[in-house]
């Protein structure tokens, strides 16, 4: 018979103790932070970020009035919504093919992963010399072809294009590494059974792997689509939310209005609906993705 064992006061004093430093960090670093945005959401703000007048809801409302807001949110959902379908689309089937033990396998494994190592920076000197219209190989390749030179990061369509696939291919290895794992882990026996029953190899991937998997999907999609809606660092070196705002996401309005403007409590108020967009849409996945997942 398990023993069962109380917890006296001695106890929670070392739990306390362990516990304390962390809960400290997250008090001043995650905590209070979030308090202070709610705070300062409701007043207007001098350079310094000090509260001077309180307005209490005109500073939401004047957001959710404002037509360039407006069109920063509209930019914002095309580009999470077109990050999180490709980057988990292009993840699982580059999974799915690195999974098939053919020679060279093990290569291309390393490739498709390399995107892990490389950083914002360094990410966004390359797909800036990729897109340039001059030296770029894009343009290169499209002038051999006979095809339309784009200017990519001057044309607003072209540019939120443009910043989609830098993205896609920065987040493309952790997904990928994440998929491959899982379908390494799926027993060979459902797949023995499915040849069995005669089922093609498509199939096979709708019936079996997809099914077994899909705990892994639910997870990697509410990851990319949270890491989608914060992404800065390749709008900031990449386009800075031009050309004519096509691409100034949520995220770095908020670093506009509060760093370059001294707008503290408009860009408190924008992170406070931010925040809100993101649980909401994490909500979302939870109540209607969570349904089809299947777990062993």
């Amino acid at each position: 018979m398990a023993k069962s064992y109380d917890v006296n006061a001695r106890d929670k004093y070392y739990a306390l103790w362990f516990l304390g430093p962390s809960l400290l960090v997250l008090a001043i670093f995650v905590f209070y932070p979030m308090l202070k945005t709610l705070y300062l959401s409701f007043f207007l703000t001098n350079n310094l970020g000090q509260p001077t007048v309180f307005v209490g809801w005109q500073n939401y409302l004047s957001l959710l009035t404002s037509s360039s807001y407006l069109a920063s949110l509209q930019a914002t959902l095309i580009y999470v919504f077109a990050v999180s379908l490709l980057t988990l689309g292009l993840g699982l089937l580059l999974a799915q093919t690195a999974s098939f033990q053919v020679k060279g396998s093990a290569f291309f494994r390393t490739v498709f992963s390399g995107t892990m190592g490389v950083s914002v920076s360094v990410a966004a000197i390359f797909w800036l010399f990729m897109f340039n219209p001059s030296v770029g190989l894009l343009d290169q390749l499209a002038t051999i072809l006979h095809l339309p030179v784009i200017n990519w990061l001057t044309q607003p369509g072209w540019a939120m294009t443009a910043v989609v696939i830098s993205t896609v291919w920065m987040n493309l290895g952790f997904t990928f590494l994440i998929f491959f794992g899982t379908l390494q882990s799926v027993p060979i026996t459902f797949y023995e059974a499915a040849q069995i029953e005669g089922l093609s190899k498509t199939r096979q991937f709708f019936k079996v792997t997809l099914p077994l998997i899909s705990p892994t999907i639910f997870f990697v999609s509410i990851i990319t689509l949270i890491e989608a809606f914060k992404s800065f660092g390749l709008i900031d070196l990449m386009t800075a939310g031009g050309p004519n705002n096509a691409t100034n996401l949520l995220v770095y309005r908020i670093y506009q209005d509060a760093f370059l403007s001294g707008n503290y409590g408009l860009a408190s108020t924008e992170s406070v609906i931010l925040a809100v967009i993101i649980a909401f849409f994490t909500f979302l996945q939870f109540k209607i993705l969570e349904k089809r997942v299947t777990y062993k």
